[in-house]
């Protein structure tokens, strides 16, 4: 549990945020050290068991209702056997924690969230951490995933306050905060982050680190996301964040939140291998594993351990897997794009999104 130090005032964060990149690195990379092992990075996998028709409005989601051009086919949700096989999976790739995400506004007790629990408890089993994001919750509910096995919860904020509104309409901020202060109650683990090139001004990004900071006790993880615009969204057309200003926000939250896992998340495609080396040695200490991240492109497995190799880094209480060449389940596996992205993408993934064509 993160012990909570009383989080200095908004003022603050931006004069750290603003400090000479050098002078900030360097604050970030002692605090780092204090707490964490600066050679080891947690490789967790994200896998969606059921996907689209989602009733929130969420302005960067292809698995949004509100946005029917965005080419997603809506998937049922997975039958726990199946998740098991991705989960098998992902911990035979180096994985040690698995995060099981489904489209829905809020859960609803019945025979899905039934199903849901069963497979909590069969990755549980498998000795996997477990992690959940399923929308609002209630305590009841939290309290039951808890006891299947279910370790952390994932809901994030996404912004600041005041932009979130240009976000999102289909619930409020406080909605979001209320959530995590049920799961807090519910003795599992809360992981909350945000994303970054939403539109959002430089304060914005302030204001979520200052929110996230102040959370009492403080987020066990905080997933930083670089945007990845999805056509058929609002958001297809937004401009890629500045990459130092990327490694600000991971450097303040270092800061801010000494204990926390700070997790390098979606949009690690659009990145290069320096960007990434810059964000893990400001204190990201976590990166996700797998071909898509729910719906989104995500760098192949080879390519993360490569990289790892290159910095002389390791995964987190484990070591490289043995065999690399060794493929998990048919369906789960990434083949070579044939557009020659330079990305792998999963089978059958047809409306995986291309950067490479709007020069």
């Amino acid at each position: 549990m993160n012990t909570a130090t009383p989080v200095t005032d908004l003022a603050a964060v931006r004069a750290l945020y603003e400090l000479p990149f050098p002078e900030l690195l360097f604050r970030a990379m002692q605090v780092h050290r204090t707490h964490h092992d600066a050679t080891a990075v947690q490789l967790c996998t994200l896998q969606s068991i059921k996907t689209g028709r989602c009733q929130e409005d969420c302005k960067y989601c292809p698995q949004s209702a509100h946005h029917p051009d965005a080419a997603l086919q809506p998937e049922p949700l997975m039958a726990t056997e199946r998740v098991l096989e991705a989960a098998r999976a992902a911990k035979a790739g180096g994985a040690s924690r698995f995060c099981m995400g489904a489209a829905w506004r809020e859960v609803k007790d019945g025979a899905q969230f039934d199903s849901v629990l069963n497979t909590v408890s069969g990755v549980a089993e498998l000795g996997l951490e477990v992690c959940c994001t399923l929308g609002m919750l209630q305590e009841h509910q939290a309290k039951r995933l808890k006891d299947a096995g279910c370790t952390v919860y994932n809901h994030n904020l996404d912004t600041s306050r005041e932009f979130y509104p240009e976000i999102i309409t289909t619930r409020t901020y406080d909605d979001r905060l209320e959530t995590l202060a049920t799961v807090r109650r519910a003795g599992l683990q809360v992981c909350s982050g945000g994303i970054l090139g939403l539109g959002e001004t430089v304060e914005d990004r302030f204001k979520l680190l200052h929110e996230l900071a102040s959370l009492d006790p403080q987020p066990d993880s905080v997933p930083i996301n670089a945007l990845v615009p999805v056509e058929g969204t609002p958001m297809a057309e937004n401009d890629p964040v500045d990459p130092i200003e990327f490694v600000r926000v991971i450097a303040v939250a270092r800061i801010l939140m000494p204990r926390t896992m700070v997790r390098l998340s979606a949009g690690r495609t659009a990145m290069s291998a320096e960007l990434q080396a810059l964000c893990f040695t400001a204190g990201a200490n976590s990166i996700f594993l797998g071909e898509k991240l729910l719906t989104t492109p995500n760098p192949g497995r080879h390519e993360d351990f490569t990289l790892l190799r290159r910095l002389g880094m390791r995964p987190l209480g484990g070591e490289f897997p043995e065999d690399l060449s060794q493929a998990p389940a048919e369906d789960t596996w990434a083949r070579p794009c044939s557009e020659g992205c330079g990305h792998d993408h999963a089978e059958g993934g047809d409306h995986h999104h291309h950067h490479h064509h709007h020069h």
